[in-house]
């Protein structure tokens, strides 16, 4: 017989391929424990994609008993600054992780010479003076092989000198580099003879003006793997091509041997997530900058109010793939949604208000209403509203002449004022245009608390303001950065710039909000990391104080709708 009173077993969760690979290795003894890594270059701030990187590393290190490193990939000293290097780290502290270990690609600059060295000697690297464009021209296509460069043969000796001498900055940007020697018809363009190191004479954020010559990115990942015996080198799946060249220059220098797997990387419509394109956006003064509450940027998804853990629920819900698709961009709204639902106080708000004045109130009166905080979190308890004769409610929420399911307030309709009482529109003050200045209305005193002793209905609830206790506070209106789905495909002539919605950004001021809303502000959460306020205005979505609020002039960012408004759209 069934146990009714028996408690269900936790339904087990399928594993992903990076998960099984890594309980093959531990059960098999092929490593004691797992070693991961986030290797970020300098060069911008971190965006969503790299929310999943960070979410799925330190996630698998964390549920196997392992370690994850932060290391900077600070190989080009042109595009990489340390402003970088502090904000990288403040998102991965905001979502929540905490590495092992910090390190750079820079910290192992002479180690990563002494190998190329190394190889030299070997006769698997060359000094090659032929330009970029020569090398490029000369290794083939995937149909045609490769041509080999005039100084692919040099002595060893020759190499070692004119390697040396490019590292004493006896030659100019571009003159030299070196290549690793391995086979200009190889089918796999990776191994038509790599470029190893260039010269590039600029300043350095951590080594200063000691090097002029910068290893690539392909030769210095998988040692530095190597060197922090990194058993999991997690990449996205644009870098399967790569890793046998990875595994190459391992296998070369006999060094301890890391492993790269590769997933599929995150796509979202309506989203750019190329630094270029994000730095371009940033340069050219389409947004405020990288914290623009419209860019796919951890900072700017904070700004705008998302929760660190919406974001990470968001990661897990999306999961982990071999192959790359795109993720509709709801999926993230509601993965907030269902967060701040749980924990964002309610607050009244109205954003575009017109006065109304309840006749038959008396005079010169106010009473406290109770509302509350969070129906989802009890815990959360009530807090007093003001309520008096004249209030505000949003424009929309009145129609003079309206249609026979309009259930808001409308002459002789009645309608129920949120924790307050019943009210029904009677007459309209009109300006000189004929737009509407103000509604009068009256109450019925015995619907105190939006309930009517005699049992009546009202189909419709809105929400309003006391008009001689709201605040005035500036609200951000934020949609989505680009109008179309997929803005890198532009017609021709066209460029991704050009697919920006017009309407992301909407300004309203003098919004009338709730007392209780005056102390609103951000603050630093238990990180150290200042996060803003959330809250939900009743009836109009989620929205958080910004950074550019400030006691005497109170702003917020509308963080998103109560519901998908762009379902309807598409």
């Amino acid at each position: 017989m069934e146990d009714l009173n028996a408690t269900p077993v936790a339904e087990k969760q399928p594993l992903n391929f990076l998960e099984e690979i890594i309980e093959k290795g531990l059960n098999e003894g092929t490593y004691e424990s797992i070693q991961t890594r986030f290797p970020p270059e300098p060069n911008g701030y971190l965006h969503i994609g790299h929310a999943k990187s960070i979410c799925l590393n330190f996630g698998l290190s964390k549920k196997y008993g392992g370690k994850t490193n932060l290391r900077f990939d600070d190989t080009n000293p042109v595009k990489e600054d340390t402003e970088y290097v502090d904000a990288i780290q403040e998102d991965i502290k905001w979502l929540g992780f905490e590495w092992a270990s910090v390190h750079y690609a820079s910290d192992y600059f002479d180690q990563l010479y002494d190998w190329a060295v190394a190889l030299i000697k070997m006769g698997k690297a060359y000094v090659d003076d032929q330009t970029l464009d020569e090398i490029r021209k000369n290794r083939g296509t995937v149909t045609v092989p490769g041509t080999n460069s005039p100084w692919r043969d040099r002595s060893v000796e020759e190499n070692l000198d004119l390697f040396a001498r490019m590292k004493n900055g006896e030659f100019g940007d571009g003159e030299k580099v070196l290549r690793a020697k391995i086979d200009m018809a190889h089918p796999n363009m990776q191994f038509r003879d790599p470029i190893m190191y260039r010269i590039l004479h600029a300043h350095h954020h951590r080594t200063g003006d000691k090097w002029c010559i910068y290893p690539m990115y392909d030769y210095a990942h998988g040692q530095s793997d190597s060197i922090e015996h990194i058993t999991h080198s997690i990449c996205t799946l644009e870098f399967d091509i790569h890793r046998p060249l990875y595994d190459w220059f391992i296998e070369q220098l006999g060094i301890w041997q890391s492993h790269q797997y590769e997933f599929a990387r995150l796509n979202i419509n309506y989203t750019v997530m190329s630094k270029r394109k994000l730095l371009q956006l940033v340069k050219e003064n389409y947004v405020s900058g990288w914290d623009d509450p419209r860019m796919p940027t951890i900072c700017g998804f904070r700004r705008r109010g998302y929760t660190a853990e919406s974001i990470k629920n968001f990661c897990e819900r999306i999961g982990v793939a071999k192959r790359d698709n795109i993720i509709d961009y709801s999926l993230l709204e509601f993965s907030l949604r269902e967060h701040l639902n749980k924990v964002a106080q309610r607050r009244m708000a109205v954003l575009d208000p017109v006065k109304v004045i309840i006749d038959n109130y008396p005079e010169g009166q106010t009473e406290m209403l109770t509302a509350i905080n969070n129906p989802e979190n009890p815990e959360d308890g009530t807090r007093e509203v003001p309520f008096g004769r004249e209030i505000f409610i949003e424009r929309e929420d009145f129609m003079e002449n309206a249609p026979k399911k309009y259930f808001r307030m409308t002459p002789g309709q009645e309608v129920r004022l949120r924790y307050a009482y019943f009210v029904t529109a009677q007459s309209v003050e009109k300006d000189a245009e004929g737009n509407i200045t103000c509604i009068h209305c009256t109450y019925d005193p015995a619907t105190r608390g939006g309930d009517a002793p005699d049992g009546r209905k009202v189909k419709g609830t809105i929400h309003w303001v006391s008009a001689e206790h709201a605040i005035e506070a500036e609200v951000r209106m934020f949609d989505r950065l680009f109008a179309a789905e997929a803005p890198d495909e532009a017609p021709e002539g066209k460029t991704f710039l050009d697919n920006l919605n017009p309407n992301s950004l909407t300004v309203l001021k003098n919004c009338k909000l709730e007392p209780a809303l005056a102390s609103a502000e951000g603050k630093k959460n238990e990180r150290g990391i200042w996060e803003p306020e959330r809250f939900q205005f009743e009836r109009l979505g989620y929205f958080c104080t910004d950074k550019d609020s400030t006691p005497e002039h109170l702003v917020f960012n509308r963080s998103c709708t109560l519901k998908d408004s762009w379902a309807k759209i598409k």
